[in-house]
């Protein structure tokens, strides 16, 4: 494709004069850690205890840090694991073993992440913008707008905390760790580009540097961002990738993501083919069933070719999210956004796979706690 203005990167502004969220160490690679000591007039060397503390033990309290001397201790900690977020409320379903929270950034900004337990992993769904800009219109969080983008290290919170639960026996089912990390929260995260990857570099980075997780355990989830997407390809992290299509035809995928106006399904899906023929990974594609909106069964047919005019080498998975719907949103043609009825769905997937494309149903979690992401915050 040439490099019309079409398919400049998108870039998410942030207000003037906003303050910056306080710098952590994860925000910093190993050797910016040390540098930051070092300008602080702290010794170096501590910069490999802190990140110990931080990633490998789990540590919050700074009582606990003992290998640190307690005339520097304050100091250390202040000047690289500042406080980031504050938990304002923590809702739980599926027995404890699905928990949500509501955190508070330090400029007042809400943002939410879920912990789900299951039999086998782990998963951590965190957010990477407070709000988002992309107005989808069945979304919470895209009904509230951007408020502005997280830091590297307000991501990697929500993950480290979650971790902190499983340590501590917090979550049904024993001590464990996080498995998977998806970026489906709040925010596009393609839009705060930079700060993502630092945040997926943190999380893969062995420890005592980062989290020591499996990039393949990572899904960074994008609404169709094709230049980033395209950039993502070449950084050479085999992280999955997760486009939301939700409709395989630009009259109607326009008006549920309008970033399609921008970047059409076509170009969409072959930013996201080329994805998965360079890192040997398969894409998966998000298609949230809408009662009566995107879920007939022609749909299902049109979606099956779309993706399979790009061969059926096993490149796709279709995962379909039975819609989580928002409380007080609008109206689409008439109809209420509202989950597809199983029998449309069973249709659908009926479809998919009758063309030989792999297809599952999501696993929904956490209805009965606003779940989706931004309903939480909408409410508070």
């Amino acid at each position: 494709m040439s490099d019309s203005p079409r398919t400049l990167p998108l870039v998410m502004s942030e207000p003037r004069g906003r303050k910056k969220p306080p710098r952590h160490l994860a925000d910093l690679t190993e050797a910016e850690r040390s540098e930051a000591l070092v300008e602080a007039g702290l010794p170096a060397y501590r910069a490999k205890q802190l990140s110990n503390h931080y990633f490998t033990r789990l540590v919050d309290d700074p009582a606990e840090m003992t290998d640190l001397p307690a005339a520097q201790r304050e100091e250390l900690v202040s000047t690289l694991l500042p406080e980031l977020m504050t938990p304002l409320r923590t809702m739980e379903a599926d027995k404890g073993t699905t928990r949500k929270t509501l955190w508070k950034l330090f400029d007042g900004a809400l943002v939410e992440s879920v912990l789900m337990r299951y039999p086998n992993r782990t998963t951590m769904c965190v957010s990477s913008q407070a709000g988002c800009g992309m107005a989808c219109p069945f979304c919470a969080t895209g009904q509230g707008g951007l408020q502005r983008n997280m830091s590297t290290a307000e991501i990697v919170e929500q993950v480290v905390a979650g971790a902190r639960s499983l340590a501590r026996g917090e979550v049904p089912g024993g001590t464990g760790r996080v498995s998977n990390v998806v970026f489906m929260g709040m925010g596009e995260p393609l839009a705060n580009y930079k700060a993502v990857i630092g945040a997926v570099r943190r999380l893969t980075d062995p420890n005592p540097g980062g989290l020591g997780m499996s990039a393949r355990g990572v899904t960074v989830s994008t609404v169709g961002l094709v230049p980033r997407i395209r950039q993502l390809t070449d950084e050479g992290i085999p992280v999955t990738l997760a486009l939301s299509l939700h409709a395989p035809d630009d009259e109607l995928r326009n008006e549920l993501v309008p970033i399609n106006t921008r970047w059409s399904v076509a170009e969409t899906v072959e930013a996201a083919w080329d994805y998965a023929a360079r890192t040997k990974r398969r894409v998966s594609i998000e298609y949230a069933m809408m009662r009566g909106i995107n879920d007939q069964a022609w749909r299902a047919d049109l979606l099956a070719d779309v993706l399979n005019s790009y061969g059926d080498w096993g490149w796709v998975h279709v995962n379909l999210i039975p819609l989580n719907p928002t409380k007080g949103g609008p109206v689409f043609q008439g109809k209420i956004f509202t989950r597809s009825e199983d029998g449309d769905m069973d249709e659908f997937v009926r479809r998919l796979e009758a063309k030989g494309v792999p297809t599952t149903v999501r696993d929904t979690r956490g209805n009965d706690i606003d779940a989706a992401c931004g309903q939480l915050a909408a409410l508070e």
